[in-house]
């Protein structure tokens, strides 16, 4: 009585299963909304701090270097004109190369000046010859004065003939004065006919380079032609004008080593930058500076000279001109790529003890090679980040790594070594 019918058996344990099967779907559903949850869970949350490279800021002792654009030029210039007017008949120098002092350039033509010279000898010749004469007269002035002298205190003669004899002799010496004056100038005229003559030869002044001839063979030339220029160029000067504030740095540098800018001049050696980037390798010292400063410009004209051997170096070039203007000690270097500039501001990121990013403006100095001098805004200590800027936000978490530098002041370089800064 109690056994059910076979049919409505089967029919209960195909529901038992179709609820099983469906509990078993929801729950692998749930399973994977979970999962699904807690991946957007993760993808909320806070990124990774981000790796950055820092440099700690150390006090050092820094050559802060002034650098200039000077101008090349000849120690002395000597522009070449003739003494002489005439025709020029022959050029005895090669353009471009070295002569010396007296070496005869050029050569005007000497045939009008041959001749007053032979006019001036003959009209001395001439002088010479009044001399002689008037010196014979002389004598025989001297002859009769002395003959007649005791006639004429014996009354032998009348006092009056000694008295015009007298009066011929004082003549006679007269004459032979204005001869010998006479002489005098005509010598005076030969000399200067033969300097004339010797004019007619064109000559360097000075030992240097000369530079291309101006006129040629047959030209007309007179004494205001210029025929060409010779520029002495070993030692070689280069020109430059600096500041107020740069010329009186100097001038107090010069004198804590011992002299002022010309007498200690050896004291500041300067470094001369070619326009090819290479630099000269002679050191040069400061040869001249201007009497007074420049009111339109406020710089003062300085002038250097450098040992030019081979005369490498030639008038109207350019360079550098370098010389160590200061020694700052205890100066804070930062690298010059921590150096972000804003609306006008310098800024860097420094990283702080609570392990973030901050801004801080920045008062820059003097570049030292890849640094730059920091007046204010960071101190000694600080950890400057010099990667990355460009993803940084003030108060962004770091995880940073120290970079070690060692700065070369004098050279201008820095060298680095990288190391973790975990575990300090």
């Amino acid at each position: 009585m109690n056994a059910r019918p076979a049919s409505v058996t089967g029919i209960s344990v195909r529901k038992v299963r179709r609820s099983v099967g469906i509990a078993t779907v929801l729950l692998f559903s749930a399973g994977l909304l979970c999962g699904c949850g807690n991946k957007s869970t993760s993808a909320g949350g806070p990124p990774p701090p981000m790796p950055v490279t820092v440099v700690k800021i150390q006090p050092t002792d820094v050559s802060l270097t002034g650098e200039w654009v000077g101008t090349l030029d000849g120690y002395v210039n000597a522009q070449i004109q003739p003494q002489a007017n005439g025709y020029l008949i022959k050029q005895n120098y090669k353009e471009g190369a070295q002569v010396s002092k007296g070496q005869i350039l050029f050569e005007i033509d000497p045939r009008p000046f041959q001749a007053a010279l032979d006019q001036a000898k003959g009209q001395l010749a001439q002088a010479r010859g009044q001399v002689q004469q008037a010196q014979a007269q002389l004598q025989l002035a001297v002859i009769n004065v002395n003959r007649d002298t005791p006639l004429a205190e014996a009354r032998a003669i009348a006092q009056s003939q000694l008295d015009n004899e007298t009066q011929q002799k004082a003549q006679s010496e007269a004459a032979v004065e204005s001869a010998r004056a006479s002489v005098a100038a005509a010598e005076a005229a030969v000399a200067n006919a033969e300097l004339n003559l010797g004019f007619t030869h064109v000559r360097s002044l000075i030992t240097g380079i000369a530079g291309q001839a101006t006129v040629q063979v047959g030209n007309l030339v007179n004494t205001q032609s210029v025929l060409t220029s010779v520029s002495q160029l070993d030692p070689i000067k280069a020109y430059f004008s600096i500041s107020d504030s740069e010329y009186l740095a100097l001038t107090q540098h010069a004198k804590h080593k011992g002299g002022d800018l010309l007498e200690n001049a050896s004291a500041i050696p300067l470094t001369l930058t070619l326009s090819n980037g290479e630099n000269f390798p002679k050191k040069g010292r400061i040869a001249f500076v201007d009497r007074q400063m420049n009111s339109q410009t406020g710089a003062i004209r300085i002038a250097a000279a450098f040992p030019n051997p081979g005369n490498l170096l030639r008038p109207g070039q350019f360079g550098r001109v370098k010389a160590e203007t200061e020694v700052r000690h205890n100066a804070l270097l930062i690298p010059q790529v921590a150096v972000q500039e804003f609306q006008g501001m310098q800024q860097i990121y420094v990283a702080g003890p609570d392990g973030k990013a901050h801004v801080e403006t920045v008062t820059l100095g003097p570049q030292i090679g890849t640094n730059w001098v920091v007046n204010s805004g960071v101190s000694a200590g600080a950890l400057v980040i010099v990667d990355n800027l460009q993803k940084l936000r003030d108060g962004a978490s770091i995880n940073a790594h120290e970079q070690s530098t060692v700065a070369d002041a004098s050279a201008g370089t820095t060298s680095s070594t990288t190391t973790s800064a975990a575990g300090r």
